[in-house]
């Protein structure tokens, strides 16, 4: 599967869980400590806002602050899903994957950024969907292809706190339960009772 087709997959299943959070649920636990589900919709949004300019060519300092703070708003599902929207036109802009993007951690291939933003839907989007109590089953290509990327970065990440340590797993465990301990998580993890 080509890197736009598994963004593309990665985005809207991270949407289609965003769809399925209940009035009730925005204040809920998540797998990532400290992060309620409306912080972590928050975070994901905020970087599908930022995939647009800076697959335009800007720089952070030209960005600034505007995707500082809440970005949800009073709708936090119609906003999630515009900004999926957003992001997926700008990086199938043609040429859009030939740049260079500049990140915090410096100039990057802009199509290392596209593998970094499928891990953060896929990732996140597992994180959400066992904090609110959806299916948690991700795309198994998508989890394929975001494993082969991701298994050359493992120490990187970890180095720079990115992730935290590994789960240490039954070696009969599935792609996806493998793919969600190397980001750190529980594949287990359920909401405080």
């Amino acid at each position: 599967m080509d890197l736009l087709e598994t963004y593309r997959r990665s985005l809207a299943e991270f949407t289609d869980r965003v769809d399925q959070v209940t009035p009730g649920q925005w204040a809920d636990s998540t797998p990532c400590p400290d992060w309620d589900v409306r912080t972590l919709v928050n975070h994901v949004v905020t970087e599908d806002r930022w995939t647009v300019p800076l697959l335009a060519g800007r720089t952070i300092d030209e960005v600034g602050d505007r995707f500082d703070g809440d970005q949800l708003g009073d709708d936090p599902v119609d906003t999630a899903r515009q900004a999926a929207a957003q992001a997926e036109v700008a990086a199938t802009h043609p040429g859009a994957l030939d740049r260079t993007v500049q990140l915090s951690a410096g100039e990057t291939p802009a199509r290392e950024y596209l593998h970094q933003l499928v891990a953060e839907h896929l990732v996140h989007g597992w994180d959400l969907a066992v904090a609110i109590g959806a299916d948690p089953r991700l795309d198994p290509d998508v989890v394929a292809a975001c494993a082969r990327w991701f298994t050359g970065r493992v120490a990187d990440y970890r180095a720079g706190d990115l992730v935290r340590p590994g789960v240490d797993l039954p070696a009969d465990t599935d792609a996806q339960d493998r793919l969600i301990a190397a980001f750190g998580r529980d594949p287990d993890w359920t909401p405080p009772a």
